[in-house]
């Protein structure tokens, strides 16, 4: 038998290649799929070695054979493409298609119909008979394309009709978005609200059990709505107030954690962690919020309940240094809120021991250094709040002595033979009680939380360094930018002289000196030769001059054992303030306060001194107001009863006072009370204030006026600032009644009928009045103070252009002189 040829039999062709962008998978596809998965199981059940061995053998043929079969499988697609173009294909959706004896699908095709037109254009080639009928046939590949295309166009098509559907429903549905937005959020808002009510009211019934809700609370209060995070914190701040302890909280150690312990033990050491780190949490979240604008008055609120609620927690310096920063606040609410809350901690020591106070003192230091003296009067004026207790050294001297004497009695009782009889069993006894009290009160003062009396007064001390260190280098800085004729402000130097009155006799022996020389040279009571001075007195208020003063005469007197100062230079400065004084500008209670310091609390002046001050205030009273003149009168009756000699100004004898003293002319102008010469002048001003319109006022000149120079006087008991408080508040009720005379002269009466005359019969002849002579009249009037106002400010100006120039013709003046001094040199 012959060799049959083998049989050659080669793979499917593989379908046409199509990019992946073009490929769309329908929804319903995906649906079909996932909905008949059992289905699509015979893939995994292809025998994968058979077409493996399929794909070997047609390997193994040759490439000729290969070449020859795919050549006539291109002419079989040639010829169908042939047959497509000859005629008009039909939809496969359309059409029903007609599968052939070998299993493939075929299309009819309908020719093309040509019209009369065409056929002479096209030719006699391209006539058609119209009987034949063609058979298209199309590939899987090829129907998949065209099922894509067509899905693709509806897709388009549905696209489009949902645009425009959504472009007429778009601002409907905008409004139904918003309104939807608006009740989730309140809905929202409500339920976190209900949250945290439950979470708080459990927390506050059982502490230890539902201590977890903490975090919870927590994660409420880092909410993204402001109003949510605002509640989260003030719940917060309730719950913590209420469960923290009256101690510190310890974490246990490595090796604490490492030992066995009870239930009750790890239950408490879990309490206390997460107590402990959820308090920590909550407060990095408060002093992060609080430089947000919506959250600042929150947080310094909820900051300073808890320094003034627990002082003694942990985490005790992040809040004192938030507290203390607010202090110098621009917003009025959050500054005051942490002036009480430093306030309270100086006050009430016994929650903290002392700590705090000293922390808090050194932070307003460091405070006051970094920002270069310019804060708020506040951050300086909270510090008299403060209270040392000056007592403690006694105590510790009674403790050290009360210890020798238990010494003394042990050793007696050892050397003592121990013969008990009754007498010595009694004492025995007592002895025993003793012993037992000391251990009782020994055990109670170690269990106790007030510090020891030694810590006390280490505390204490840090303290006062700590305050003296702030009020010198508010003082320093004072003086370095006055000498240096900077127009800076000095907003801490009052609450600063107010702190030094205070604690003024606490300052240490060796600075007092020192302070005496700043405090006389910011008055202004240096040398003549002494610029710095001068410029002090130049740059500082009248005001903050008199503190000085007062500064001054506060510490000399709570200090007099120890100082031999004199106050003379002070006496000059208040002779020469007292005329500076204005009263709208000015504080009237810092001169009342340094006349009755400087002048009535003093037993015995000078004669000439105090004659010149009784003359300066009597001249002063006449032209201030009721309160500042009072004050000033009760100081002048003061000084007149004290010094008898003095009451001869009240007399009128030729050519002065009787006794003139070395100097026998008055001099009104001269700076120093000692050489003024009020001797030899006479109180003519109480006659002019016996006729002032307030009664009080006119009252007490005329009595000053009738005093008789007898030595039995009694001394008057009110004090200037009694005198400057009562007529202060009497001064907005008083009306003073005007004092209508009678005159006698008949002209003036005439001169009155006259005008009278006048004035009825222009009211007669017009009653209405010329509106555009009155606009005249106050259009030159208006003209006449702008003309005077553009005078002084031009005047102004010339001023300083020729004190300018005067400078610089100086300077060219001095600079010619050093250059003919350097050719001199030369030559």
């Amino acid at each position: 038998m012959g060799k049959k040829k083998q049989k050659v039999v080669l793979p499917p062709d593989l379908p046409p290649e199509i990019s992946e962008d073009e490929i769309e998978i329908s929804d319903e596809d995906l649906e079909f799929v996932k909905e008949n998965r059992d289905y699509a199981g015979f893939v995994s059940r292809l025998d994968t070695q058979s077409i493996t061995k399929h794909v070997t053998r047609v390997a193994d043929v040759k490439e000729g054979a290969l070449e020859a079969i795919y050549e006539k499988r291109l002419q079989k697609k040639s010829v169908v493409k042939e047959n497509e173009e000859s005629g008009v294909k039909l939809d496969p959706v359309d059409a029903l298609p007609v599968k052939t004896l070998d299993g493939k699908l075929y299309y009819r095709a309908l020719p093309k119909k040509v019209n009369g037109e065409d056929e002479n254009k096209a030719g006699e080639d391209e006539k058609d008979d119209g009987a034949d009928k063609g058979i298209v046939k199309l590939t899987k590949p090829e129907r998949r394309a065209k099922l894509k295309k067509i899905k693709k166009e509806a897709k388009k098509q549905g696209k489009e009709l949902t645009e425009t559907k959504e472009a007429e429903q778009a601002p409907q549905a905008a409004v139904l978005a918003e309104v939807k937005k608006d009740l989730t959020a309140e809905e929202a808002f409500e339920s976190k609200k209900h949250k945290l009510a439950e979470l708080g009211i459990a927390l506050l019934a059982d502490p230890e059990s539902n201590i977890k809700s903490l975090k919870e609370m927590l994660q409420i209060a880092r909410d993204d709505n402001p109003s949510i995070a605002k509640l989260g914190f003030l719940s917060l701040l309730a719950v913590f107030k209420d469960i923290i302890p009256g101690y510190r909280i310890r974490l246990p150690t490595e090796k604490e954690l490492e030992m066995k312990v009870s239930k009750d033990v790890k239950k408490m050491r879990f309490h206390e962690s997460t107590l402990l780190s959820t308090y920590k949490g909550y407060l990095q979240k408060l002093i992060a919020s609080e430089k947000q604008f919506a959250f600042h008055q929150v947080v310094v609120r909820c900051i300073c309940n808890l320094l003034d609620s627990v002082p003694h927690f942990n985490c005790r310096e992040s809040l004192l240094e938030v507290v203390v920063r607010n202090l110098a606040s621009h917003d009025d609410v959050v500054r005051k809120l942490c002036y009480t809350t430093i306030k309270s901690l100086f006050t009430n020591e016994g929650k903290h021991g002392g700590e705090a106070t000293v922390e808090a003192v050194r932070l307003i230091a460091y405070h006051v250094k970094a920002n270069n003296c310019q804060l708020h009067p506040d951050f300086v004026e909270v510090l008299m709040s403060l209270s040392f207790d000056e007592d403690l050294r006694r105590a510790e001297v009674q403790d050290r002595d009360n210890k020798a004497k238990h010494k003394k009695n042990k050793i007696k009782n050892v050397k003592e033979p121990s013969k008990l009889q009754e007498n010595d069993r009694k004492k025995s006894k007592k002895e025993l009680m003793a012993k037992t009290r000391e251990e009782v009160s020994a055990d109670y003062k170690s269990v106790s939380l007030a510090p020891d009396v030694m810590e006390k007064i280490k505390m204490q001390s840090e303290t006062i360094s700590a305050v003296f260190e702030t009020y010198f280098r508010i003082l320093k800085h004072t003086m370095i930018s006055t000498a240096a004729s900077a127009s800076e402000a000095h907003p801490l130097l009052a609450p600063c002289l107010n702190g030094l009155g205070k604690f003024s006799h606490l300052v240490d022996l060796d600075y007092i000196g020192d302070l005496m020389n700043y405090l006389k040279k910011l008055a202004g009571g240096g040398s003549s030769q002494d610029n710095s001075s001068q410029k002090c007195s130049e740059n500082l208020t009248v005001s903050e001059r008199l503190r000085c003063c007062i500064v001054a005469f506060k510490v000399m007197r709570n200090n007099l054992d120890a100082l031999n100062v004199d106050l003379q230079d002070f006496f000059v400065q208040l002779y020469n303030l007292v005329l500076e004084y204005r009263p709208g500008r000015d504080q009237g209670e810092v001169l009342v306060e340094a006349l009755k310091i400087m002048l009535c609390d003093d037993r015995q002046h000078d004669m000439q001194k105090a004659a010149a001050f009784v003359k300066r205030l009597a001249t002063f009273s006449l032209s201030i107001g009721s309160a500042e003149s009072m004050a000033a009168l009760v100081t002048l009756k003061n000084l007149l009863q004290k010094n008898v000699k003095c009451r001869n100004l009240l007399e009128n004898d030729a050519g002065g006072g009787s006794v003139s003293g070395s100097i026998a002319i008055y001099q009104p102008y001269a700076t120093d009370p000692n050489l003024s010469g009020a001797l030899a002048s006479v109180l003519w001003e109480l006659n002019l204030l016996s006729k002032h319109y307030h009664p009080a006022i006119s009252t007490m000149a005329s009595g000053i006026s009738n005093m008789n120079t007898a030595q039995n006087q009694i001394y008057h008991t009110l004090s200037p600032q009694q005198a400057f408080m009562e007529f202060s508040l009497e001064r907005e009720s008083f009306n003073p009644k005007g004092d209508i005379r009678k005159s006698n002269n008949k002209r003036k009466r005439a001169n009155e009928s006259s005008i009278l005359a006048g004035i009825d019969s222009t009211s007669d002849t017009s009653n209405s009045i010329n509106e555009d002579e009155v606009s005249k009249k106050l259009s030159k009037h208006f003209t006449v103070l702008h003309n005077i106002k553009e005078n002084e400010r031009l005047r102004g100006e010339l001023d300083r252009v020729t004190l300018s120039l005067n400078l610089y013709e100086e300077y060219k003046k001095q600079k010619k002189a050093g250059r003919t001094k350097i050719k001199k040199n030369k030559i």
